[in-house]
């Protein structure tokens, strides 16, 4: 890692944005989160029942959806400019769903699923007859078809940052930049996304929590080189995140895209041609056969959203309008950060520390020096990440950089060290200091590798003797009882949740009653160039 050079462009920069006279530059970022879990049975198996009418249409409540299966509920906050109460939103959320599943069911307290028996086991989620619901459906059963539904079953927090507006004047003046106007902000977002890829195997090693995981998982594969912990456990010793390594999201049969974060064209560039670019291997499965739609097309890519980054760029799309055209259209509008495992260790799954350090990181990703990422350097990086996600906290580890080895924990010290500048200025007119203590935590799994949640959850699992899945079933349990017993919940947000779910119920019914063209139509429009 060139530290003088990072140390010598971010400093400067840094500096400008002190001596702008706008010591708040930082402050107001918005902020929301993503989370999923699966809904299990008490025994700790998938359900098979449906989503919950009581929550809503999944199709069209912008708060409580599903992801890849019906049993995968996904909690979507709103935007806000503090974490606190974004997590307060996100407590209540869950409040409200455990007011509203079946009694007996638990949300899974982990990443990696729960015993399951095979694809078979995994309901696909449903979303109705309209042809939007539909193309939803037949877009996830081609994801089992092509990399298998048990894969899918995985859980995820993906965390959505945009800097904020005043941010960006002040930006633009420490960088010389005659224009501070939407293709800067873009510029600048892209820049972030490749200090992303860099630097962002530090995320697993600071926060993955699923170094295990139920044998089920992996039940027919002998190429997964996980040993045994205890009988029902298979873990990779060294592992921060299974769910972020080869095992998980970055599977083989993504191995050969190459999609370029150098700049907003690059980057709808390569999506487009992957979405366009037929496969063999993805043809042989069928697009419709026999009257059933097995996929939506048989293209390297299904669409945009089948590219498991480990960030992405966002803007809010129009109705049916496909990812990158909203890009194109508006230029990149927020980030969103993917490599968040769902954490045990916190009720909601994430907490503030987590959610604050994040935010500088990304304050750090946007300042820091962001050349262009060959092809040989994209790869690098990106196994970077898969080694730190099944290796991260094995002894003298070292990484790549620039052909050259780099050590974790001192590549990391530096990344933190520069970190305290952006925490010093969105701690700006706080006493309390919140970012500088969510860094110094960080630090400290630097200096002791047992502070790591990784590590903090195969002790828990050696110290009480309990298998993976019955540690996880555990705290799913102990989630239960804290949000059911959580006292003075907000009845009027409850309320509001229970309105939203009416309301999406008769959104959906209004979208079936409407007249519906033929699906092959409703798919050649939606991908007409």
């Amino acid at each position: 890692m060139p530290r003088a050079r990072i140390d010598r462009q971010y400093e400067s920069r840094l500096a400008g944005l002190i001596n702008s006279g706008e010591r708040a530059v930082l402050l107001g970022g918005l902020k929301g989160v993503e989370k999923e879990s699966l809904r299990v049975t008490p025994e700790g198996r998938i359900s098979q029942r449906a989503h919950p009418r009581a929550l809503g249409s999944a199709l069209t409540n912008d708060h409580i959806t599903t992801d890849y299966s019906e049993a995968l509920i996904e909690l979507v906050t709103p935007t806000f400019t503090t974490s606190w109460e974004l997590l307060q939103y996100l407590t209540d959320l869950h409040q409200f769903v455990y007011r509203h599943m079946d009694d007996d069911e638990l949300l899974w307290a982990t990443s990696m699923p729960c015993a399951l028996k095979g694809d078979a086991s995994i309901p696909i989620a449903q979303y109705g007859r309209s042809n939007v619901g539909k193309m939803k459906t037949v877009y996830r059963i081609g994801l089992g078809l092509r990399y298998g539904r048990i894969m899918q079953a995985i859980s995820g927090v993906h965390f959505n940052y945009s800097f904020p507006a005043h941010f960006w004047p002040v930006l633009a003046d420490v960088l010389k930049s005659h224009d501070a106007g939407q293709d800067f902000v873009s510029e600048q977002y892209f820049a972030l996304l490749r200090n992303y890829r860099r630097h962002g195997w530090l995320i697993h090693y600071l926060f993955g929590v699923s170094p295990a995981v139920c044998p089920s998982f992996v039940a027919g594969r002998d190429d997964h080189g996980l040993v045994e912990l205890a009988k029902g456990t298979l873990y990779s010793p060294y592992a921060t995140s299974l769910r972020m390594s080869d095992l998980g999201y970055r599977n083989k049969n993504q191995a050969e895209l190459s999609i370029s974060v150098n700049s907003l064209d690059d980057y709808v560039r390569d999506l487009s041609r992957a979405i366009s670019t037929p496969s063999p291997e993805y043809a042989k499965l069928g697009i419709e056969v026999d009257g059933e739609w097995r996929q939506l097309n048989a293209s390297c890519l299904q669409i945009e959203n089948e590219y498991y980054a480990f960030i992405r760029p966002k803007r809010v799309a129009r109705s049916g309008e496909r990812p990158t055209k909203a890009l194109k259209r508006g230029g990149v509008e927020y980030i969103e950060m993917r490599s968040l495992d769902v954490s045990a260790l916190d009720p909601v799954g994430v907490n503030q520390n987590k959610l604050r350090f994040l935010e500088a990181f990304a304050a750090f990703c946007v300042l820091a020096p962001s050349e262009r990422i060959d092809q040989s350097q994209q790869d690098e990086l990106d196994r970077n990440h898969v080694t730190v996600a099944r290796r991260g906290r094995e002894p003298g580890l070292k990484l790549r950089y620039d052909g050259r080895d780099a050590d974790l924990r001192t590549w990391a010290a530096e990344i933190l060290d520069a970190m305290q500048g952006t925490c010093e200025l969105l701690d700006h007119g706080d006493p309390a200091k919140p970012y500088a203590t969510a860094l110094a935590v960080q630090a400290q799994k630097l200096v002791d590798v047992e502070a790591t949640p990784s590590a903090r959850l195969l002790k828990d699992m050696r110290e009480t003797g309990e298998s993976f899945f019955e540690l996880a079933l555990r705290m799913s349990r102990t989630y239960k009882q804290y949000f059911t017993e959580l006292h003075a919940p907000d009845e009027r947000k409850l309320a509001a949740f229970a309105q939203e779910a009416e309301e999406s119920l008769e959104a959906h019914e209004r979208l079936e009653r409407q007249p519906q063209e033929p699906f092959r139509d409703y798919l050649a429009k939606y991908f007409a160039p």
